[in-house]
């Protein structure tokens, strides 16, 4: 069955056009309300979002909306994707809802959903929801209507847990950390996260004004991060996204680490406290280096399809505990049941105060394979898939790449465009395999 409203991460579009709208938002909390009813008699929700001037008219809807369905609602204001997953667990609700579209501008919103452990909700649950949204309200009467409430302590809770999840045994004492939080919903948490843990903090980006989430700083814009370590000397700087679910991380010289080398440094760090790691995993997009690396430590390394909550499923179905993504969406299922910014660059920190030694030489077995991306637009009703003349060029690109090197074509899930990446050690024979795939696919 088609999902007409939810998409690879929830619902999410600009507000003001459908569905970002208030009278489906109060509809989409009504429904979600009727289906958490046919197993539960008075169900609990626990609200949170990031900075966006938006999410006061979207949180006002749903709320009116889980209240019509005899849905009692609690508020946590600005809080992380991350620590909405916690809380819902921790104070055993019955699903958790995030207002946020992550690393978009201000004018987006979204919704996204966490079970009661925390956890996010299968295609089935989803459908069930378009399902009773496509039917009439059925409002229940005053006595049932749902009452609502703010956790005024979600902040403080959160910190904890993150500060939780960093060993009882070391500190960030001796360490000046640049935190940016996007003006986003870790504003008022990660600086204090950083800060009890021992670290020098230098904040930006956490005066958030409900129109500049994203805009100019943050994971997705790390050039004010790096400007800002080298002004002020800092040894580390970690930059998070509008809902604080992944990061970036950069040192003292400004050089930027990706997700797949924070993923290296995360299982190694086990790796050498003794613990055991069967496997990690990445995406199609993760560079083939730390595939190799890991491969040498005895640590089998899966690809997943592009999206964190596919490296997720994966890890489920594997029991695996470690894994993620280049944008810097990582998961360790060991401190966490979803992506985590905060708890991620603490992973990376704590394995750096445990060796005592810089990332550089964190990593000094993995060095990143060139990657050469060609996007190529598609021409109206091109079947590239059957080729035999894309065929011939792949498997000649295949066997002279040989085990030093990687293919992959995908097609854009939202343009008409194909994407060609070859990954190899040499970049020239990267660039010059990857323009003869495009030069065929352009016929």
């Amino acid at each position: 069955m088609s999902r007409t409203y939810f998409g690879t991460d929830g619902i999410r579009g600009t507000v003001g056009q459908s569905p970002i709208t208030p009278d489906f938002m109060l509809r989409l909390g009504h429904a979600v309300g009727r289906v958490l009813r046919r197993s539960e008699a008075r169900p609990t929700v626990l609200i949170g979002k990031d900075t966006r001037i938006s999410g006061y008219m979207i949180e006002s809807a749903l709320e009116a909306g889980f209240a019509s369905a005899g849905v009692d609602v609690w508020l946590t204001g600005p809080l992380p994707t991350p620590g909405v997953a916690y809380l819902t667990r921790a104070l055993r609700q019955s699903l958790g809802v995030v207002i946020s579209a992550s690393h978009n501008p201000f004018g987006d919103n979204g919704i996204k959903f966490f079970s009661a452990r925390g956890e996010k909700l299968p295609d089935q649950w989803e459908q069930e929801v378009e399902a009773v949204l496509a039917e009439a309200p059925q409002w229940v009467d005053s006595a049932q209507l749902g009452k609502a409430r703010r956790l005024e302590d979600a902040r403080g809770r959160y910190i904890e847990f993150c500060k939780n999840s960093f060993s009882s045994d070391l500190s960030l004492k001796g360490m000046k950390i640049v935190i940016d939080a996007a003006h986003g919903a870790a504003y008022h948490v990660a600086p204090d996260v950083f800060h009890e843990l021992g670290a020098e903090t230098v904040c930006i980006g956490c005066s958030p004004d409900g129109f500049n989430i994203n805009a100019g700083v943050g994971a997705t814009a790390p050039a004010k991060l790096v400007e800002a370590v080298r002004e002020h000397k800092a040894d580390y700087g970690v930059a998070l996204d509008g809902d604080a679910d992944r990061l970036q991380l950069v040192d003292a010289d400004g050089r930027l680490y990706n997700g797949d080398e924070l993923l290296y440094v995360m299982v190694n760090d086990r790796l050498a406290q003794g613990h055991s790691v069967p496997g990690a995993v990445g995406t199609l997009m993760t560079n083939m280096a730390v595939e190799v690396a890991l491969k040498s430590r005895g640590v089998e390394f899966i690809r997943a399809k592009v999206g964190d909550r596919y490296v997720l499923e994966e890890l489920s179905n594997r029991g695996w505990l470690l894994g993620g993504e280049g944008s810097g969406h990582l998961l360790a299922l060991d401190k966490h049941t979803t992506g985590d910014g905060i708890v991620s660059a603490l992973q990376v920190l704590q394995a750096i105060a445990r060796a005592g030694q810089p990332l550089p030489r964190l990593l000094a077995e993995v060095t990143l394979f060139p990657q050469v991306l060609i996007n190529v637009r598609l021409k109206a009703g091109q079947d590239w898939k059957s080729s035999p003349q894309l065929a011939q060029v792949q498997a000649a690109v295949v066997r002279e790449l040989g085990e030093d090197g990687r293919l992959l074509i995908r097609p854009s899930g939202t343009e008409p465009l194909v994407r060609v990446m070859v990954e190899a050690r040499d970049e020239t024979l990267a660039r010059s395999c990857a323009e003869r795939l495009a030069a065929t696919l352009r016929g």
